[in-house]
């Protein structure tokens, strides 16, 4: 057998792109780690990640400021305020239909575009942003994502290559971002011993289970399922009895699963509406 040593030289720069955001998966720090992964692309001030789950449900899975706390900071009042439902972002991704494969597109809004003027202030305005580009993404199942980055006025305008650079990286970022909320919103239930409890459901009534400690509703929960209402609480029913709780607080008891890392992660989770 023949060893050959491995070079140590510095990765190409494509490569260096998609190494830093493997190693960006499933970290606390998500989108820290892809603001710095794109940096040397696409200089940014801010960078935030916003899903949009099948359901209907708003996540805000990660954001990060290139100093300081403002993109958390601003998140948390975007989704305390309901500004999802304002955003022209979320309010096209609630439209589009999913496809048999993964669509991407690219947005990009000034602050000036921004109709609703509380909106505009609070996201904009106060922590002196100037412009959004966003990277849009509906997957097949019907989950969607916009990763965007923003540039405060101490950057300069976004150009035609900027656009250009996020187009050549698009499927790397939105794979990336698919496959950390995969790792980070596994469910309590996928730890032993509560996996041991949860083989005792059918198929069925073990995912139903699973959108609750995600802490979904059941109606919620009979959408990604993809059953009426009344079908997803014969399953919770039936689930229950396996089980042998009565309620949702038996439940949390006997998994033994306090709020789960998926409902953590969001600040709050709303219905958008049309605008």
């Amino acid at each position: 057998m023949k060893l050959l040593p491995v070079p140590q030289g510095p990765p190409a720069a494509a490569f260096a792109v998609a190494q830093a955001l493997m190693d960006a998966i499933g970290a606390d720090d998500f989108a820290a780690q892809v603001l710095r992964a794109l940096g040397g692309l696409l200089p940014a001030s801010h960078c935030t990640v916003f899903a949009l789950r099948s359901s209907g449900r708003v996540q805000a899975v990660s954001s990060a400021s290139a100093i300081g706390e403002v993109a958390t900071i601003t998140a948390v009042e975007y989704m305390r305020l309901g500004f999802d439902r304002k955003d022209s972002n979320m309010v096209w991704l609630s439209r589009r239909k999913p496809g048999k494969a993964t669509q991407l597109w690219i947005g990009h809004q000034l602050a000036e575009d921004v109709p609703d003027e509380h909106y505009r202030r609070v996201c904009y305005g106060d922590p002196g942003i100037r412009e959004r580009l966003s990277l849009l993404a509906v997957f097949a199942d019907g989950y969607r994502v916009s990763v965007s980055l923003y540039r405060n006025l101490a950057y300069p305008d976004f150009e035609p290559q900027d656009f250009e650079r996020v187009a050549q990286h698009a499927s790397l970022i939105a794979t990336a971002v698919m496959r950390h909320v995969q790792v980070t919103r596994r469910s309590p239930a996928d730890h032993p011993p509560q996996a041991k409890l949860m083989a005792q459901l059918s198929g069925r009534e073990r995912q139903i289970i699973t959108h609750m400690l995600e802490g979904l509703t059941t109606e919620e929960a009979a959408q990604e399922m993809g059953v009426a209402v009344t079908t997803a609480l014969t399953y919770r029913y039936r689930a229950f009895q396996h089980l042998g709780v009565r309620s949702h607080r038996e439940l949390l008891a006997l998994i033994g699963a306090g709020a789960p890392r998926a409902a953590a992660l969001r600040v709050a989770a709303v219905r958008p509406r049309k605008a």
